[in-house]
């Protein structure tokens, strides 16, 4: 799979995660597929097991992608999740064997109030 096939899985992929089609979001990975959420010490093994994870999520989710960038079999996701209400900065890293996701790894943040003594050498940034 080039590039440019892999951006459109991808594409597929966050849109559907947007309109909650758990069907087409999960096409992109293998069956035997493992996710990592390195913060809370998780692994999930397998597309079901993770599909079936995230259908059942509580919270009403939207999805805010700030950009996508790779080659190869390498993909970084840089988007924004909002759990009713509460945003979360959010990195999916995506490796990719024979045009299917094998291995992701996803970093959840927090906002948080910056603080005052950096004011000067920076700018406010929109969060989304």
């Amino acid at each position: 799979m080039g590039d440019q096939e892999t951006r459109a899985a991808l594409d597929r992929h966050w849109a559907a995660s947007a309109a909650g089609d758990q069907d087409v979001e999960h096409e992109i990975y293998h069956d035997d597929v493992i996710t990592d959420y390195p913060q809370s010490g998780e692994r999930i093994h397998g597309r079901r097991n993770l599909q079936t994870l995230r259908s059942n999520h509580p919270a009403k989710l939207t999805f805010t992608i700030r950009r996508i960038l790779g080659s190869g079999d390498l993909w970084i996701t840089e988007y924004v999740i909002d759990y009713d209400g509460k945003p979360a900065s959010t990195i999916s890293i995506m490796e990719f064997r024979d045009g299917k996701v094998a291995h992701e790894t996803q970093y959840f943040a927090d906002p948080f109030t910056p603080p005052a003594w950096r004011a000067k050498w920076v700018e406010s940034m929109p969060f989304f």
